[in-house]
């Protein structure tokens, strides 16, 4: 899932998650400052740049990012532990970053939240009150440059509407997951089994 800041990607995946059944939501790390009644662990994994960057150097980031002067990126193990196991997981990431799964694992399914509007974007990111003028403009300005990059994913939401984003995007999950290429010889095993 890939999206601008403050186009809703969180409240979208706070809501579709629990209709999702076993799916892993990837926490990713950052090297921002934690923002009020944000939990380490939960939103994110806060970490110094010193030790994000160690994470860099021995390879345990899938992928990672500088967005607007701050690292972010996802932890390797806990989701190649899941993928593993046979269990859906949801990254939640920026366009570089994005780029850098699909390169990485060529199955993954990309999915981009788009707001109805710009100016729409540009009101709620300044309706959270936690960014500087400048940061929200550096915001604005990699938004633009992610919209012009939708066409690279497999399929985009708008956030128009909470509740509508959410059908969407839980309906697209639902689709690929009954997708043909995903049945493996153990499931034709069970289909083909008489009782």
């Amino acid at each position: 899932m890939t999206g601008a800041s403050g186009v809703g990607k969180d409240s979208i995946r706070r809501v579709a998650i629990p209709q999702l059944g076993d799916i892993l939501f990837s926490v990713s790390a950052t090297t921002r400052e934690k923002r009020s009644g944000e939990v380490h662990g939960s939103q994110y994994y806060f970490i110094a740049h010193e030790e994000f960057e160690g994470m860099i150097a021995t390879g345990g980031l899938l992928e990672y990012a500088d967005y607007v002067g701050d690292y972010y990126g996802t932890p390797a193990t806990p989701v190649e532990d899941a993928l593993a196991s046979g269990r859906d997981v949801l990254l939640e990431l920026e366009l570089v970053g994005a780029r850098q799964i699909k390169k990485r694992m060529d199955e993954a399914v990309m999915v981009f939240i788009a707001p109805p509007t710009l100016s729409e974007l540009e009101r709620r990111l300044r309706g959270r009150g936690t960014d500087s003028e400048e940061k929200i403009q550096k915001r604005l300005t990699r938004a633009r440059e992610e919209i012009r990059a939708m066409r690279e994913f497999d399929y985009v939401v708008v956030n128009d509407d909470l509740y509508g984003a959410v059908e969407v995007f839980t309906s697209i999950i639902r689709a690929e997951r009954a997708r043909a290429r995903r049945i493996n010889d153990d499931d034709i095993a069970t289909f083909l089994t008489e009782d």
